[in-house]
């Protein structure tokens, strides 16, 4: 049985797996080996040598009194085939291993950002696969918007919402649906977010059909919605074309609960904000009456969404009072 140490000298120079520790799983596995045989003797040990390269497996002998004296080599009838075998098949794991564990590395870093890929098509219908170079992540059918079609060749951008070591290999979560894609996505479209001018504060997504989003700015005389929106629309739009048409409203965010609250309605135009109970999150809200069913929105989608948006409860009333 042997090993060529220059090859395996090499090979975890280039890996960067200390020599000591893939020795030790070399021996480690001949000896589960060994100890599958029908001779295999019990203490037995298995043995690498540095400079050689040969496998021994060695068994303690001990004298009247239980004192080792030495070790005896054993070598079952067609051991060394197996014991060979079973040193690739150590080395090819560990080799797994490394790659795997660079891999979850260097995507466990990019978790909570956009990364762009391009659609595969799977076995499995109803998971997406996104190519992303190196690895795969997938999209599982909670983190896909309802109605989005995925394409075999369509590029994509992705949140990274989870890397982890699977079974067989690194695993990907990768999202379409999470609100911070919303974010993300804009970080890449304005400057003054990563120059930390302008700051989204709050997200509410309902994925496929509409986005709220919250902006205040840190410098005086800088729009936040004008920063988003950008030159002819021109940033919110390519956000909007990437999430294939999903509505985004970006509204302005306030440390006054009533203003925040009043903004969050848009488009809708607000007449007044009365906190009601403020330890209870709780606001009533007046609307003209022809902008009620515009801040209620379709099936309660917009006032849902300011609610969300703000963590506020919102009771929506027209402004004409009810005659009795």
């Amino acid at each position: 049985m042997h090993v060529e140490m220059s090859a395996l000298v090499e090979l975890t120079n280039e890996k960067g797996i200390p020599l000591e520790q893939l020795i030790q799983a070399i021996e480690v596995g001949v000896l589960t080996a060994y100890n599958q045989t029908d001779e295999a003797k019990r203490h037995a040990h298995a043995v690498l040598d540095r400079e050689s390269g040969e496998i021994q497996i060695l068994i303690p002998q001990f004298n009247e009194i239980g004192e080792k004296i030495g070790d005896e080599q054993d070598m079952p009838e067609g051991f060394s085939r197996v014991a060979t075998s079973t040193a690739r098949q150590v080395i090819k794991m560990k080799m797994r291993e490394t790659n795997d564990a660079s891999i979850v590395a260097e995507f466990t870093a990019n978790v909570g950002d956009v990364i762009s890929g391009v659609v595969h098509q799977g076995r499995d219908p109803k998971m997406i696969l996104v190519n992303l170079g190196r690895f795969e992540g997938r999209i599982p059918p909670q983190e896909q918007v309802p109605g989005e079609v995925y394409n075999h060749g369509d590029r994509i951008k992705c949140f990274v919402v989870e890397v982890k070591q699977g079974l067989k290999g690194p695993e990907i979560m990768l999202s379409r649906s999470h609100p911070a894609l919303v974010k993300q996505l804009f970080a890449l479209e304005v400057p003054e977010i990563n120059d930390r001018i302008v700051e989204i504060m709050a997200v509410a997504r309902e994925a496929g059909h509409r986005t709220k989003i919250a902006v205040r700015s840190h410098r005086a005389g800088v729009s936040p919605k004008g920063s988003l929106i950008g030159p002819m629309g021109a940033r919110a739009r390519a956000v909007m074309d990437e999430l294939h048409g999903e509505k985004i409203d970006i509204v302005d965010w306030s440390e006054d609960p009533a203003t925040f609250v009043g903004h969050s309605l848009a488009p809708a135009k607000v007449a007044s904000v009365q906190i009601t109970d403020l330890a209870g999150r709780s606001a009533k809200v007046v609307v003209p009456d022809y902008q009620l069913s515009l801040a209620i929105g379709k099936d309660g989608q917009n006032a849902r969404l300011a609610a969300r948006l703000t963590g506020w409860r919102i009771d929506i009333h027209p402004d004409n009072p009810i005659e009795a």
